[in-house]
Order: structure tokens, then C-alpha cells, then sequence
């Protein structure tokens, strides 16, 4: 810039010499006024953190300019409750899957009944809906019952159930989401997945579970007829940011009285090129009968094939 400006006779090559600095030393002013008052009115979570600090302005402007000074790579947009609650419900969604599974329910006195199961999950091509197939192999009771869960984005999702004593498919409507999944303390919903876009999402506090570090973000329904059909007012989940996994969860009823509590341990990725993540134990407990279900999955297996045919009401009855 020194030469441009020791270049008398050429105008263009002096002014340049000139404007550069110029714009250099406003782009500077700039940055420590007008974007450092910008960030005091917004007060954005990374910089201020949860908490409301009593500074006055000339401390905040300070406080403002060393974060930025210090801190660049800091300066990257949270997600909203929304980006994080479609996350938590993509997370778990390969391409398709295989795996054994063990259901425990535990009664409130600790005695248990044990069900095995094999399992097979797909999503239906060109979407995100997924569909899901589970075969009950024993105890004898319920040896033979078949379910079959296909989710639809923008209408009723279809659940089917084959109970071998009635040689019988039937089918279930939406409001019996809410129901038991065969005597579980799942629901219906819950196997499925509650839709995003169904639910307003607020984002309450961030804190750790089990040393991962969580967002806890507050549902509510966005219509009368999800909660109805679903059974919950509310729902709290505390969604890992690594996996976006909820790693807890806590389910309201229509009273608004707190029902069910769910939790996800040994969450492992399945899918490292698509980043997605399964649970290996989870666990549901109903809070008012003290009746509790835990799931633990054998030999889980993403992306191995799994032909369409598999997820049929024809199907269910083989």
C-alpha cells in the first residue's frame, strides 16, 4: 500500500493506496462497535451462557470483544429445539436392520417375564418413513405374535399385529398409539416415533446424563388429536449432542401428570457414514404402577439387505 501511494502521476494506483487502508481501519471500527452493540441486544447463548451477568456496558462491550478476540471458532450458530428434535428423530433410522432383542417386564415387585424376539427394519425408499417387523418367539403365551409398523409422512401411519390364536391380521387405527406394545410399557407411538413436526419444541437447559452432554427440550402437541392420539401432553427429552440420542425422557399423561420415564444406555454408531446411532438397552417405567419394560439388543446389523417383502400383511401370516 506504501508503493500504491508513493505512485504520484497514477491516480488510480494512489487513491487504491489510499481506500484500502481506509476500509481496513472502518471494517476494524466496525467489528468492535456496531457488531459488538449487535451481540449485547441479541445475547446469544455462547457468549453469555444461560445465566444474566449485571455488567455495565462498557464491561459487556469488553467482555464482547475478548470473546471475539479470543474465542472465533466459538462463534458458530446453535441449533434450534426443532434441528434437534428432527435429529433425535433420524438418528435411529439405517437404511435397514436386523437384530435379536430380549424384553424384560418387570413387575413392582421385581418379578419378570422374558420374550425374545427377532426384528427387521427398512425405510421406504426415496423417504424417511420407516417400516418395522417384529416376530415373537417366546415364552409360549405369545409365541407367533407378529407386528408390523409402517410409518406414512403426511397421514395415519399403519399398524398391524398377528395374534396366532385368532389366525388373524388386524389392524389398528392412529388413536391406538397410545396403546401397549404387546404388554409393554412402550406404546405404539413409541416404537414408531413421535414426528417432529407434530410437536412445539423448546429448548429448557442444557446439562449432562451419564457424562454426555445433553439438550433437554420440552414437546408439547401442536393439535388436540396428537395428544389424544398419542396420550401425552408433554414430553421432556434430554437428547445427547454427539449421538442425538435421547438418553432420557420423561412422558406426560393428559392431566398433565408425569407417567412414564424412558432412558437409552450403551448407544452405539451403526452407520458410521451416515452418523447413525442405536441404543443397545432401553428402558421404559411407568411412574404410576411401578411396572417396568427393558429392551436389550443382540446382533444388531445396519444396511444388510433386507428385501421389501418382509414388511407385508401377507407377511405376518407365514
Amino acid at each position: 500500500m506504501r508503493v500504491l501511494m508513493l505512485s504520484w502521476g497514477f491516480n488510480i494506483h494512489f487513491w487504491m493506496g489510499v481506500l484500502l487502508p481506509l476500509a481496513m481501519v472502518v471494517s476494524s471500527m466496525a467489528t468492535l462497535t456496531v457488531f459488538a452493540s449487535l451481540i449485547l441486544s441479541l445475547r446469544p447463548r455462547y457468549i453469555f451462557g444461560a445465566a444474566k451477568l449485571s455488567l455495565s456496558p462498557v464491561q459487556s462491550a469488553g467482555m464482547v470483544v475478548l470473546a471475539l478476540v479470543l474465542l472465533p471458532g466459538s462463534a458458530h450458530a446453535a441449533p434450534t429445539p426443532d434441528e434437534i428434535m428432527r435429529a433425535n428423530f433420524l438418528t435411529l433410522k439405517v437404511n435397514d436392520s436386523t437384530a435379536n432383542a430380549t424384553f424384560r417386564l418387570i413387575t413392582p415387585l421385581g418379578q419378570e417375564r422374558v420374550r425374545d424376539t427377532d426384528g427387521m427394519t427398512k425405510l421406504i425408499a426415496g423417504t424417511t418413513d420407516n417400516m418395522r417387523f417384529v416376530n415373537f418367539k417366546s415364552p409360549a403365551d405369545v409365541r407367533g405374535t407378529k407386528t408390523l409398523l409402517i410409518e406414512h409422512t403426511g397421514k395415519d401411519d399403519d399398524i398391524w399385529i398377528y395374534l396366532p390364536a385368532m389366525h388373524k391380521v388386524r389392524r389398528l387405527v392412529s388413536s391406538n398409539k397410545k396403546d401397549s406394545f404387546v404388554g409393554t410399557d412402550f406404546s405404539y407411538g413409541d416404537v414408531i416415533g413421535h414426528r417432529p413436526e407434530d410437536w412445539n419444541h423448546k429448548l429448557l437447559r442444557e446439562e449432562k446424563v451419564d457424562g454426555k452432554d445433553c439438550y433437554v427440550i420440552e414437546s408439547t402437541p401442536k393439535r388436540a388429536e396428537v395428544g389424544d392420539n398419542t396420550g401425552y401432553s408433554k414430553r421432556l427429552s434430554w437428547v445427547d449432542k454427539v449421538s442425538s440420542v435421547a438418553a432420557r425422557g420423561e412422558l406426560y399423561d393428559l392431566n398433565g401428570e408425569l407417567i412414564k420415564k424412558t432412558s437409552a444406555e450403551d448407544i452405539q454408531k451403526v452407520d458410521s457414514k451416515n452418523e447413525k446411532y442405536q441404543p443397545m438397552k432401553v428402558t421404559a417405567e411407568n411412574v404410576q404402577t411401578g411396572h417396568k419394560t427393558v429392551i436389550e439388543f443382540k446382533n444388531f446389523a445396519a444396511n444388510v439387505g433386507v428385501g421389501d417383502e418382509v414388511f407385508t400383511t401377507r407377511s405376518l401370516e407365514k
